[in-house]
């Protein structure tokens, strides 16, 4: 459901069922899905599937996962909340996060956002693997736009949780959307310079999103990551540790297994440093000569875990310094590990907030960057990705 300017805009539901089939004939291996269920259509389909594979050429590293590998114990999460909120309830929420969004008068257009999911998933094979999970998840974004004199700025604001209960306040994210889009206003411009940079938590955590792809077992297995050969090297400073933990409760990306039933537990991806583990799945880890160790359809809950110093300590660590708070463009070259995006933030001087800057691109090579990143300790888990507040020294800033 949307709202635009304190008024209804769209309202959609849609219900979807369907089902993948893939087989295996030696080596051999093809996939085909549908959303038709009945009886007839589906041995259609099984039989659509065999002859196609006998047809497919053959792979040497096509298999199921090993049996032992499989999950053999299904933990409660607590993923699933059964309520489900009337579209009243929802027109509701957002008329409040609307009114919230629009209190200032600097604040010129809004647009929010309320979702509901729930899905359950259930995979079976051969093996004699049977199981499945259900999940929900709560979805609002407020976006905000305002304008002073001839400046005018965009800023957002979401939350997204597996239970209603824990989603955040209707009137909370407004006012933090509009609060963050009006500190935007009348931004100015800075020339080029060598200077640290401290990333935002939402920033900081797709920083964490390209280090999953670089160590991805399909980059890995096609020599297209710089992070190839890597494990037992260390690849971040010595207080850097990466966890991607899947029995998180509640967590927004917590699951028993993964995409091929193989179990998953918790991954000391970095320690101190020192790149532990890949991401493997079946096919690529037998490229790799490596076990799945359940990252098929890749990472559960990753996390940096936090940092020693806290946030306003790590705003004063320099003089002078710049705070971004989104990036504009896909600049990440997992290939050579370049690092090139525009942005927009704010520049620090002793620890305090000085004025908006637009219009700069901010560049580095994630060898270096890695091991120049310091993290704070305000780390909190409200996405499956998630990030403390991180400084990264000496990154180049090209501005007017």
């Amino acid at each position: 459901m949307n709202f635009r300017n304190k008024k209804l805009d769209e309202s959609n539901r849609s219900d979807n069922l369907g089902i993948d089939i893939t087989t295996y004939i030696d080596n051999k291996k093809s996939s085909i899905s549908s959303s038709n269920l009945l009886d007839d259509n589906l041995k259609t389909l099984i039989e659509k599937c065999v002859d196609t594979t006998k047809n497919t050429p053959e792979d040497e590293y096509n298999s199921l996962p090993d049996k032992d590998l499989l999950a053999k114990k299904i933990r409660d999460l607590n993923l699933y909340d059964e309520t489900h909120l009337e579209n009243e309830k929802k027109i509701e929420y957002l008329q409040k996060l609307e009114e919230s969004a629009a209190v200032n008068k600097k604040i010129v257009n809004t647009e929010s956002s309320f979702s509901e999911n729930k899905s359950n998933f259930i995979l079976a094979n051969s093996e004699d693997f049977c199981n499945g999970y259900k999940t929900s998840s709560f979805s609002a974004s407020s976006v905000t736009v305002a304008q002073d004199g001839q400046s005018m700025e965009r800023d957002y604001e979401y939350s997204s949780k597996c239970h209603l209960k824990d989603m955040r306040s209707a009137e909370d994210l407004g006012k933090m959307a509009a609060n963050q889009t009006i500190k935007k206003l009348n931004p100015k411009k800075i020339g080029s310079e060598k200077i640290s940079i401290i990333f935002d938590k939402r920033i900081a955590k797709g920083i964490l999103s390209i280090f999953a792809n670089a160590i991805s077992s399909s980059a890995i297995s096609r020599g297209t990551s710089f992070l190839k050969n890597k494990i037992d090297t260390k690849i971040f400073s010595d207080s850097i540790n990466i966890f991607d933990k899947p029995d998180i409760t509640k967590g927004l990306g917590s699951r028993s297994f993964d995409a091929e039933g193989v179990k998953t537990d918790t991954l000391k991806l970095v320690e101190q440093g020192v790149l532990k583990h890949y991401l493997v799945d079946t096919y690529n880890g037998r490229k790799l000569n490596l076990k799945s160790n359940g990252r098929s359809g890749g990472t559960s809950n990753l996390y940096f875990d936090k940092g020693k110093i806290n946030y306003k300590e790590l705003l004063n660590s320099h003089s002078r310094s710049l705070y971004i708070t989104e990036t504009i463009g896909h600049g990440s070259n997992i290939v050579t590990g370049d690092y090139s995006v525009g942005a927009t933030g704010f520049l620090i001087e002793n620890g305090e907030f000085k004025y908006p800057i637009n219009e700069i691109t901010i560049a580095g090579n994630f060898k270096e960057m890695f091991q120049n990143i310091t993290l704070a300790n305000d780390l909190e888990f409200e996405y499956s990705t998630n990030s403390p507040t991180m400084m990264i020294e000496g990154m180049i800033v090209a501005g007017k």
